[in-house]
């Protein structure tokens, strides 16, 4: 449905929306905040080019999404094919299973990775670090195109199926993870581009780093 602009939502139930926005807006999007049904589809279709899924308190955002209704629909709107990014809790709500699930917790099962949530510990402690990305066209802020970014309370992709590839590796620890998209493949020799999925750990909007939103509005192109 894209124009000259592209609409990308964030979802806004809970958790880091105003960052991931003005990023989003930084970089010529439309930015909608997504909090009902109508902001993702109406008569007409899909209304979003692409959405984010923000960090925040991933339970409670499960239990929302949940309670509005709203889960069903935005599984649906990223299943016909558009563009997601997860951050942080954004990437349990994608992930297929989560190992430590709060009470009652669920995820969208979107995304070929099971999770540990609170991997690193409590908020307090929190780094920011730059990490080294495998996909083309992800050039970062760091020293040679690594990616800026924040570990809060972050979670750890703990393993992938075959639908998931690995895209940030850290001191040991699997922190993203995107969609193995044939069409995503690129050239021989060069890693691939991101998928239509694709769920980190990390805050990059935190830090300022634009990279990944870039590569999400190009899949709207």
């Amino acid at each position: 449905m894209s124009g000259s602009t592209p609409r990308a939502g964030v979802l806004a139930l809970q958790g880091g929306v105003a960052e991931h926005a003005r990023m989003l807006e930084e970089l010529g999007a439309e930015v909608v905040l997504v909090r009902r049904e109508r902001d993702l589809v109406g008569p007409e279709g899909a209304r979003l080019d692409a959405i984010v899924l923000p960090g925040g308190e991933s339970s409670t955002q499960d239990r929302l999404l949940r309670l509005l209704d709203l889960g069903e629909p935005l599984r649906a709107a990223i299943e016909g094919g558009m563009p997601v990014l997860g951050t942080c809790a954004g990437l349990i709500l994608l992930a297929r299973e989560v190992l430590d699930p709060a009470p009652g917790q669920g995820s969208l099962g979107l995304l070929d990775v099971a999770v540990r949530r609170n991997a690193f510990g409590a908020q307090l402690v929190s780094a920011e670090a730059e990490f080294a990305v495998e996909a083309a066209g992800v050039e970062g802020l760091g020293e040679g195109g690594a990616v800026r970014g924040a570990l809060i309370r972050a979670p750890e992709i703990a393993s992938l199926g075959p639908g998931a590839r690995t895209i940030v590796a850290h001191d040991g620890h699997v922190l993203g993870a995107t969609a193995a998209d044939p069409a995503a493949a690129g050239e021989p020799g060069r890693p691939a581009r991101l998928g239509r999925v694709t769920g980190i750990s990390f805050h990059p909007e935190l830090s300022g780093d634009p990279a990944f939103h870039r590569a999400l509005l190009a899949h709207t192109r």
